[in-house]
């Protein structure tokens, strides 16, 4: 029997392969492209991002490798599965922005578990956590192990000037300035 990581790794590969093989354009996103870079290994799901425009061509590609597809009620992402629980993330906006070729643009084409994919690199997405932070969600515990794994991968400059109008952001920023990490 798979364990929860094992589920996750094999619907992130089959969702990549699916993508790579018959489109759109994707990246590798979220928590789990942090974790090509070294930060712990996620648990809960897997992020893929696509330009806006090309949400429905994704849809129909990963439903066509056996996903199913939801419909959340954010108007930004859809919800594939690959089984009852295991969850893959479409994002087609990425805190309010149209993703779109440019957003997707300094993806690095890595092996991730034997697939090569592009991944979004550590200051995107850690710049992407941090504009996601707001008074109903701000859970610094959550984000510092991967900050913490990935810190020196990290232009913590281009960060600052991304996030400068968050205020929990900059809090973040500040603590782990504090804490030594950056």
């Amino acid at each position: 029997m798979l364990d929860r990581n094992d589920d996750l790794r094999e619907a992130l590969k089959r969702a990549a392969s699916a993508l790579k093989t018959h489109g759109p354009r994707f990246a590798l996103g979220g928590s789990y492209a942090l974790w090509v870079y070294g930060a712990p290994e996620p648990v809960h799901d897997v992020d893929f991002v696509v330009a806006e425009a090309d949400a429905e061509a994704a849809e129909v590609t990963l439903r066509k490798a056996g996903f199913q597809i939801v419909h959340a009620p954010e108007d930004w992402l859809f919800k594939a599965y690959a089984d009852d629980d295991v969850l893959v993330d479409v994002l087609y906006q990425l805190n309010g922005v149209s993703v779109d070729a440019t957003t997707l643009s300094p993806a690095d084409v890595v092996d991730v578990l034997a697939i090569r994919m592009p991944v979004l690199p550590p200051t995107v997405v850690v710049s992407e956590k941090l504009l996601s932070l707001n008074e109903h969600h701000c859970d610094f515990a959550a984000l510092l192990p991967a900050v913490r794994a990935v810190r020196e991968q990290v232009d913590w400059d281009a960060v600052r000037a991304a996030t400068a109008d968050n205020d929990f952001a900059a809090a973040f920023l500040m603590l782990i300035g504090r804490l030594g990490i950056t």
